[in-house]
């Protein structure tokens, strides 16, 4: 049995492996001590390594993992299980966004990252959706319950948001709000991925390709490449990381 951990900047993740298949999976929030989180997360399992991944991987190796790798190295290796064919990934999380190119044998050899501002992660669409009283789940649905949209010029998330105040003030319909702020996002990781080039598939990782809305739209403005969602998307850096420990 292999344990993978990614302790992430909003939630952990653990996965577990048997070499085969995938045992169990598990999602907590982060909390203020990410490794105690994770150290609860894999009481009670005896495996025979433990890799870590994510922002608090460092931390986790200095009290209960036996590895640790980066995390564009674990969502490489889990999508490439599912996706073997895969060469490009775009991976959205609570607070960075990347894109990362893979060559034939599945290696990272390119990768571009947005962790300088939440503009384009899953904390900016967190704050919209706050801000227009959706949750998270409504708020994808919502916004693909219309083709109309208005424009957010701003991907700054504080004037983002005070845009979308200012439009909610002059009675613009929420559902078209929700789909400019998912449209915003999109253009954003449309950018990051023309800079470092894709293939004919690309993987959408992340717990952001929950979102119906964040996948539709990265489909249509690709056009003829397919975008793919990995099974569990949301744990793809653990899953990678039991993979790593399997390994």
């Amino acid at each position: 049995m292999y344990i993978g951990v990614d302790l992430g900047s909003r939630t952990v993740k653990m996965a577990v492996w048997d070499g085969e298949r995938l045992l169990e999976h598990r999602i907590i929030e982060s909390g203020f001590e990410p490794h105690r989180q994770a150290e609860k997360m894999i009481a009670g399992f005896r495996p025979a390594k433990v890799v870590a991944t994510g922002y608090g991987r460092h931390l986790a190796a200095e009290h209960f993992a036996d590895q640790v790798i980066t995390e564009i190295k674990t969502h490489a290796l889990g999508v490439r299980h599912h996706l073997p064919d895969c060469t490009t990934i775009v991976d959205v999380g609570g607070q960075d966004s990347k894109v990362i190119s893979l060559n034939a044998q599945g290696k990272v050899a390119h990768f571009q990252m947005n962790d300088k501002c939440a503009a384009g992660t899953g904390r900016f669409l967190e704050i919209m959706a706050a801000s227009l009283a959706y949750s998270l789940k409504e708020f994808g649905q919502a916004a693909l319950a219309t083709e109309q949209e208005v424009q957010i010029n701003s991907m700054c998330t504080v004037f983002a948001e005070s845009e979308v105040i200012s439009l909610k003030n002059r009675g613009v319909p929420r559902e078209q709000i929700a789909r400019a702020v998912h449209s915003s996002v999109v253009t954003r990781l449309i950018a990051m991925l023309s800079r470092i080039g894709y293939g004919e598939t690309v993987a959408f990782s992340g717990g952001v390709a929950n979102n119906p809305c964040m996948v539709q739209m990265l489909q249509e403005r690709l056009g003829d490449t397919q975008v793919q969602v990995p099974q569990f998307p949301d744990i793809t850096g653990a899953f990678g990381a039991a993979l790593a420990a399997a390994d």
